[in-house]
């Protein structure tokens, strides 16, 4: 059976702050399994695409600017309920708001700065990941543990 697939943008802060391989381990630790990576740097043009429901707000721009500003790693990630799992291990955008034990509760400094972005439903983690990867780029496979992972 299929799983839910969902997209995760590790931002310019998570590289530069060397996070990117204890978050990428909490995924991995919770069961959920990576079909797809890369490191990019965020062309202008695609993060205006990426961003294109802020356009016109007084953040869009610094948005954009942020993006684009240094390395992100891009990643598809697979299991039962995966947008609303990564969600919940994310935490709240605001890092002073997101609970102890997740991810921008424990890494996080700043609203603006909050590591990690993960779509917000299937819908748009299938717009996001074609954005971001081609289709040959989301492997098929099977990990070891799928057996004791799921029903």
């Amino acid at each position: 059976m299929p799983r839910e697939r969902t997209f995760v943008l590790l931002k310019p802060d998570a590289v530069q702050r060397a996070l990117v391989g204890a978050i990428l381990e909490r995924f991995e630790w919770r069961g959920l399994k990576l079909v797809a990576l890369k490191t990019t740097k965020v062309p202008r043009e695609l993060a205006e695409t990426y961003y294109l429901e802020h356009k016109g707000k007084p953040f869009f721009a610094g948005l954009v600017k942020y993006i684009t500003s240094a390395p992100s790693v891009a990643l598809v990630l697979e299991g039962d309920e995966a947008v609303a799992v990564v969600r919940k291990m994310m935490g709240k955008t605001n890092a002073a708001e997101a609970e102890p034990g997740t991810i921008r509760g424990d890494f996080g400094i700043k609203i603006g700065r909050n590591l990690i972005h993960g779509s917000d439903s299937a819908t748009t983690a299938k717009r996001e990941i074609g954005l971001f990867f081609k289709p040959e780029e989301l492997l098929e496979y099977a990990r070891v543990d799928e057996t004791w992972l799921y029903e």
